[in-house]
């Protein structure tokens, strides 16, 4: 198992900053106000040949009657339960306050090494701002600055001096990379809390609680999967705070990073326009898709309700007539084990690969039914045929008029593939290329 550091700390200390800067990335979003790291974020690190992973989490808020802060203690909780080492994140400008003396007397009962660091501390003359902390009576304050660099190599040499070798991260088998998308308050949490049989995130009914976009490691059967939960999109008239702008692009950046993309629609809602332009963005990105309606066990009684929201998918998402569609209830588990099941059928095919002569046969059959029309009185060519690539499954054909190819050819082209390659449920691409004078000399450029 991979050696494990939570960060923890009061809001707005910090620890999102901090986090980005020893995982190298701008993962966590970054924002003055408080409780914006709302769930646990998580990222690799390496450092003098050692490596680990690092928890950012939703900290240590004011005891108080608000449901959402006590849900974000409760995260911070299990993220110390789950680590092997503990970073407490100050505030080192704004100096000590009650709420670290009384963070500080929890974390000692824990018993596991906890690295106590004061941020904001970026210079040599500011280092005179710690003494204030060692009324917390610990043995050593880390005086750090997350966001310019200071004090972090001096901190870093020391949490990994309590890293065993046998810490390093293992590369391990390959993982599949999954988006979990949709609007507000459709599901997304509750479908990943499903999928890993525990309360990863936090799950509330209010719209827009997962601010951030957190990446959970499961594993089922062998297959190891990355969950990437999102903020939800959406439209862009109706964003009006920055923070929201922000997590809606960090969600289509993980859509662009994914393999297979979940967009979560409403049972009760049916799909909305929202949900077709969401959709309509996974297939820009050539993405693998599945459309899970959720909250199906509200309407699974319902035969004409059931009729029409099938109905209306088709009608409304003729660009996405590959994606399997699952019905589930991420509330009660209804048919959840049907959604990694159509993930691993989407992933196998959007990484198969075909030999060229297999390509250049069905070229040849498919040629024998359908030439390609004349254009302009001039007749169309295509020579062969190749695939270049996975991730979506990529074809090269070359022809003498790329240009002459009417696009509803090309669309036969694909779906002639589908059929006799089996790609019924993943995107293809497909690219018209002109073959150049010295490639019909028998010189083919390698591509």
């Amino acid at each position: 198992m991979p050696f494990l550091v939570a960060i923890v700390g009061r809001p707005n200390t910090g620890k999102s900053t901090f986090f980005n800067r020893l995982t190298h990335s701008r993962r966590a979003i970054v924002d003055s106000t408080p409780g914006v790291t709302r769930d646990r974020n998580y990222g690799e690190v390496a450092w003098e040949g050692r490596r680990f992973v690092l928890v950012d989490t939703g900290g240590f808020e004011p005891a108080g009657g608000d449901t959402l802060v006590s849900r974000m203690q409760e995260q911070t909780t299990l993220a110390m339960e789950e680590a092997d080492a503990v970073v407490f994140l100050m505030d080192g400008r704004e100096g000590l306050t009650a709420g670290d003396f009384e963070a500080v007397e929890r974390l000692r009962k824990i018993e596991k090494p906890v690295f106590y660091v004061a941020n904001k501390i970026d210079s040599l003359e500011k280092e005179d701002l710690l003494l204030d902390f060692y009324q917390l009576g610990v043995d050593h304050i880390y005086g750090v600055s997350a966001e310019h660099g200071y004090g972090i190599g001096d901190f870093m040499d020391e949490l990994v001096a309590h890293i065993p070798a046998e810490g390093a991260l293992d590369a391990g088998p390959e993982v599949i990379r999954m988006a979990i998308l949709g609007r507000p308050n459709v599901g997304k949490s509750s479908l990943v809390n499903r999928l890993l049989g525990e309360e990863r995130m936090l799950v509330t009914e209010v719209a827009g609680t997962t601010r951030d976009s957190v990446d959970t490691i499961l594993e089922r059967g062998g297959i190891k999967y990355r969950l990437i939960d999102t903020a939800g999109i959406r439209k862009k008239g109706r964003i009006s705070h920055r923070l929201e702008k922000y997590s809606i692009l960090k969600a289509l950046k993980s859509l662009a990073e994914c393999d297979v993309a979940i967009v979560l629609v409403d049972a009760i809602e049916g799909i909305t326009d929202q949900d077709t332009h969401i959709l309509g963005y996974v297939s820009d990105n050539h993405k693998g898709c599945i459309i899970v309606i959720n909250k199906w066990d509200l309407v699974k009684d319902d035969e004409k309700r059931k009729k029409k929201i099938m109905e209306d998918i088709t009608a409304a998402t003729p660009f996405m007539a590959y994606a399997p569609v699952v019905k589930v209830s991420a509330l009660t588990g209804y048919q959840v084990n049907r959604v990694l099941n159509s993930v691993n059928e989407v992933y196998k095919q959007y990484t198969a690969r075909i030999s060229t002569g297999k390509v250049n046969q069905a070229l040849k059959e498919i040629l024998v039914h359908h030439e390609p029309p004349l254009r302009g009185g001039r007749r169309v060519k295509l020579y062969y045929m190749t695939q270049t690539g996975i991730k979506p499954p990529t074809f090269v054909v070359f022809t003498n008029y790329p240009e002459s190819i009417h696009f509803s050819y090309e669309r036969y082209l694909i779906n002639q593939l589908r059929e006799k390659f089996a790609f019924d449920r993943c995107p293809l691409r497909l690219i018209l290329r002109r073959r150049e004078k010295s490639e019909r000399l028998g010189n083919t450029k390698k591509t």
